[in-house]
Order: structure tokens, then C-alpha cells, then sequence
């Protein structure tokens, strides 16, 4: 299936995933993830992008972001990718491309599905068997959103603002949040939703962003169309 044309509404959650190459390794070993979200720091306050959660695994990375300038996002992706790149082949005495084309991205409906993405991404190193707990992994937003720690890439949604009145409250409602992880239909729907590019949300939201872009973000019938 081909994918749509990216869009990008400003004020509109999008989830994202970056691969590497034929799923080799973009992260070798902390000093990568390090440098890679120092990058993704300094280009999402430039392009003007809120990063709300995100986990870098050692040959992916997942992020939930809002864009609130036009093009933001890719700007953002491109020129993070761009520096990484560089600094990889540099690092490790290697040439050619690190990442599986471009990155994919799909548009969220924040009411219902923001927090699922929340606990989607930040429970990945968990489904992956990589640890027991989400806290146990430094390389995701677990770090900010669960336990409190201070980052100047992380900007809160305000969903998830709203889980309590203090930061003490929100840091207990998140963990208990992230205490079940996605449940298996909806784990199929966000993979779906992301590969194939489309929205993740219901018809009132595809179709009010259809109606702003003028561009199609849900699946078409396959096969021909009939003749009557």
C-alpha cells in the first residue's frame, strides 16, 4: 500500500517512528542516545516543535510531538537526522545511510489516544523484555513524565497536565497509568495507524483534519472501484 502524503497540521499530536536500516543499529551505546537527544533538543526548540514522550531503542525510536509552526516537524527530523548521521559514520568509520528512508509519522486524536501513545512509547523497552519496569530504562521520557526528572526537551501535553493539580499528583496518576500496558487491539491499531500512515482517531477527527489539509488520511477501499 502506498503511503499518503505527509501533512502535518499545527497543533496536531503525530506519533513518529525512525528506523534503521534493514533494522540494523542507529544506537550503539549511551554516548549515541545521548548525543542524538541533545541534537533533538536544540532542533525542537528551533522548529518550534513540544516533544511529549519519547524512547530510543538500539535500532529505532519512537516520539510524540506537536508541531506549532508549519513544516516544523520534518524540519525538526531532517536536521537532527542530518547531524546523527554525520556523527555516526564519523564515530564508528562507516559510510552510507543509517536510517530505513524517511521517517513515519502518523496524526493522533489527542482526547482519545494521547495517553495511550504515552504508555505505547514509554513501555516499549518493557514489551521488548529489555527491562521489568519503565523506570528501569534511561533512554525514555519515562525518566520526566514518571519520576519527575527535569529535561529541557520535555514539553508536557496538556492532557497530561491535567492528571493532577501538582507535579507530585501527576507523577502518581502517570505511574499508576503505566502500571498495564496497551491493551492488544489498540496495540494493533497504533503499529497499523503508524505504518501505514494514517490517522489514529475517530471519523469526526480524520474528517475534520480532511477537511483542513484537503488531503486523505485514512485508508481507501483496495481493489477497483465498482461499476454499477
Amino acid at each position: 500500500m502506498a503511503r499518503f502524503n505527509r501533512i502535518a497540521p499545527v497543533g496536531v499530536t503525530e506519533h513518529i517512528l525512525y528506523r534503521g536500516n534493514n533494522r540494523q543499529d542507529c544506537f550503539v551505546d549511551d554516548n549515541d542516545m545521548k548525543t542524538y537527544l541533545s541534537w533533538l533538543t536544540e532542533y525542537s526548540v528551533k522548529y518550534k516543535v513540544d516533544v511529549h514522550a519519547w524512547v530510543l531503542m538500539s535500532n529505532h525510536l519512537h516520539l510524540l510531538c506537536t508541531p506549532q509552526a508549519p513544516e516544523a516537524i520534518s524540519k525538526m527530523m531532517q536536521s537532527v537526522g542530518r547531524m546523527y548521521v554525520r556523527y555516526f559514520n564519523n564515530t564508528y568509520k562507516r559510510s552510507g545511510t543509517l536510517w530505513e528512508g524517511r521517517y513515519k509519522s502518523c496524526l493522533i486524536e489527542s482526547e482519545a489516544y494521547l495517553l495511550e501513545l504515552y504508555r505505547y512509547i514509554e513501555l516499549n523497552p518493557v514489551r521488548s523484555g529489555i527491562v521489568d519496569e519503565p523506570s528501569e530504562y534511561s533512554w525514555s521520557s519515562y525518566q520526566c513524565n514518571g519520576l519527575g526528572k527535569r529535561s529541557q526537551l520535555q514539553s508536557p501535553h496538556e492532557l497530561y497536565k491535567a492528571l493532577g493539580r501538582s507535579k507530585k499528583k501527576r507523577l502518581e496518576s502517570y505511574q499508576l497509568l503505566l502500571d498495564i500496558d496497551v491493551e492488544e487491539e489498540l496495540l494493533d491499531d497504533i503499529r497499523k495507524s503508524i505504518n501505514k500512515g494514517v490517522a489514529l482517531g475517530n471519523a469526526r477527527f480524520t474528517s475534520k483534519i480532511e477537511k483542513l489539509t484537503g488531503k486523505r488520511v485514512t485508508p481507501g477501499q483496495r481493489g477497483r472501484p465498482r461499476i454499477n
